[in-house]
Parts: structure tokens; sequence; C-alpha cells
């Protein structure tokens, strides 16, 4: 692909077709072959994104990355990359005030195939759960899912680990153009609030989107609670498509706003919940040595469950996945046939074992206050 196919479009709705200066020697319309914002990976021919990060700014590397081959730049601020006469003269420079989505633009360009279905899923505690069981449903039902996240890419053809819970941009859009070329068209993504600050989701569709809750953390990285609010809000305010669905945890402080903010753009809601009027409604339950016995309104009509589930909190999960499922276009009754087989995250509440005396032992990674709480 053509460094101008890459970044322009005929059609003026085209994401990508952001404002930006570009500076190119004369007649220079380079083939770019890859994309990258680490100056290591760089090979010829690659356009490589220079971006300030928490603990490197990749300004820094600009000379390195033409060194290796880098035929184009993505910066804020050209004068930061310091590049001597030589290297300016060989290099197309792109200039964005927010380089960090222009590359997560142009990814989504670079790999322009997405799977059909893709969900995603924010929130202080809960997210890996969602993800998995919302993966658990769609492929019990027949239908070849993934999900990327904390336990890295699941998918028919395997596990595959990752480093970061919402991958780097480049490498979220070569994920989803694998998954369809493999057939996969049905994927659960874990939003977390430092790729959504850092804007590696904009560039993929999201027809449906759950938030599950909102506590401390993180507050390293985004400063005070609203801002990390902030980071969290936009999958809703910016990202789901406007015709899309959200499932919405009506038993957070947070749900009014965000249900007033999603309608006010045309978006579905879908609450979950113990609170009246919830479209998907806990009613009652009752545990039990291999699970609990619940009591759900599903869309006004009451079922009861056997779940191999502990906890409340995994039930809440469950009930934000079986609304993944069904804002997506799976039937009401098949979501809801296949909860009492679901599977747990290894790790998350998983029961491992017994005492001598009967005694059940569990392995939780509960790691914040709320999570530690519950």
């Amino acid at each position: 692909m053509n460094l101008t196919e890459l970044i322009s479009s005929a059609a003026s709705s085209d994401p990508a077709a952001l404002p930006g200066a570009i500076r190119a020697p004369p007649l220079a319309d380079p083939e770019i072959v890859g994309l990258t914002a680490d100056s290591r990976q760089v090979r010829p021919g690659f356009l490589f994104a220079a971006l300030r990060g928490a603990q490197q700014d990749g300004r820094a590397f600009g000379a390195d990355a033409v060194a290796k081959g880098a035929v184009a730049i993505l910066t804020d601020d050209a004068a930061a990359l310091n590049l001597d006469a030589d290297s300016r003269r060989r290099v197309a420079i792109i200039a964005d005030p927010n380089p960090h989505r222009r590359l997560a633009l142009l990814a989504a360009r670079f790999y322009p195939r997405q799977p059909h279905t893709i969900a995603a899923v924010t929130g202080t505690n809960g997210k890996t759960s969602v993800v998995h069981f919302t993966r658990e449903i769609w492929a019990a039902l027949g239908h070849p899912a993934a999900s990327l996240g904390t336990l890295g890419l699941v998918s028919p053809a395997g596990r595959r680990p990752g480093a970061l819970t919402t991958p780097d941009p480049v490498a979220l859009q070569r994920d989803l153009a694998e998954l369809a070329a493999q057939g996969v068209e049905h994927v659960a993504i874990e939003a977390s609030s430092h790729g959504l600050a850092q804007y590696r989701l904009d560039g993929v569709a999201v027809t449906a989107a759950a938030f599950t809750n909102l506590t401390r953390d993180h507050l390293d990285y985004h400063g005070d609670m609203a801002s990390y609010r902030a980071a969290k809000l936009r999958l809703f305010a910016e990202l789901l498509v406007p015709d899309g669905t959200a499932i919405l945890n009506a038993d957070s402080p947070e749900f009014t706003g965000l249900a007033e903010l999603c309608r006010g753009r045309g978006v579905l809601v879908i609450a979950y919940g113990t609170a009246a009027g919830s479209e998907l409604r806990l009613l009652g339950r009752r545990p039990s040595r291999d699970g609990q016995r619940i009591s759900l309104r599903v869309f006004g009509e009451t079922r009861d469950i056997e779940l191999p589930l502990v906890g409340e909190f995994q039930m809440m999960n469950v009930l934000a996945a079986l609304g993944l499922t069904v804002a997506t276009g799976t039937p009401v009754v098949d979501a809801a046939g296949v909860l009492p087989h679901l599977n747990g995250v290894p790790g998350r509440m998983q029961r491992v074992g017994e005492t001598a005396r009967g005694a059940v032992v569990f392995v939780d990674y509960a790691h914040t206050p709320d999570a530690l709480a519950t």
C-alpha cells in the first residue's frame, strides 16, 4: 500500500483521512509494508510512529528508524525528531496533533478486514470474565469466536499469550484481520482504561459494549478518578457505533449518566443487575457446593438456572455477557440455555480442591479494593 493510499481516501467519511501536514521528498510516494511504534521493529519500507509514552519518547528514535529503513514517520512535532538533512530528504513526515489516534486509524486502514461482530467490555473489575463468557456462549452456539484481553488471544486455533490487556493498535488490527481471514466473525475485547486513553481501539467497529463497574484503580497513570472515568466513557461516547447497543450495570452509580450519554447518541441501552426495571435482572440466588441456583428475569420472562460458578459478582459478569450476546443477534432462549455450561476463567474464584476436612479451596486474582471486598 502506497503512502498516499494509506493516509487519504476519496470518501470524506473515512476516519483515516484526518487533518495532518505531510512533508515528503518531491514525487515521493513510498510503498508502506508495515507499521510500528517500536523503533526496534522497524524494517525497510515501514512507517514509524514516533509517539511520546510514559517511559520513552519515540521521537528520540526517529534517526534510528530512518537508518533501519523507515520511509515515513508519524509525529506530533517534526522538529523533535532531530533528523539530519540527509534523513529529512529520505523520509516522509506526517504531522498530526494526535498521533496515537492517527496510528490506530492508519492501522485499521492497513489491515482493513475485521470480524463482523465485535463486542468490547470496560470497567474496573470483571472484564476478563465477561469477554470469556461472551466467547463461550457464542462458541457453544456454533459461532467461531475469539476473545482478546488479559488471557491473550483465545480463538478456535488455540490461545496465544499477550503482554497488554488491550493490544497496541497495530497488533490489535493485525489480530482482527487474521481472525477474519480464519473465518472468526465474533470477537469480544477487553477495553482497558490505558487502551482507551491511548486510542488503541480507535478504528475498531464496536457494535456492542458493556460497562461493569468503576472503582479506584490505575490512579498512578490517570492521576484522578475523573480522568480514569473519562477514559472508560470513551468506549460509549466515541467508539461504540451510533446504532449499537450498550450493556450497562444498573447497580453502578455511573448507570444514570452513562445511560443518558448512550441514548443521546441513539444507542440502545440494556440494563443488567438487581435494580428494578433492568432488562436482565437477578431476582435471587442460592449458593450451593458446586455453584449457585439463580432466578432471573430476562426481558420480562422469569428463568431459574443452575450456574456452575461461585459468587454474586460472577453472576453479574454472566449477565453482562448474556446482554452482549443477545445484543449481537443471539436469540435470548439460546443464549440463556448455555449459561449452565459456562466455565469460569482460570484464577478467577476458581475451585481447585478440598482440604482433608472437606473445606473447599479457591484461587482468585482479586487485586483492587472493590474486588477484594466482594
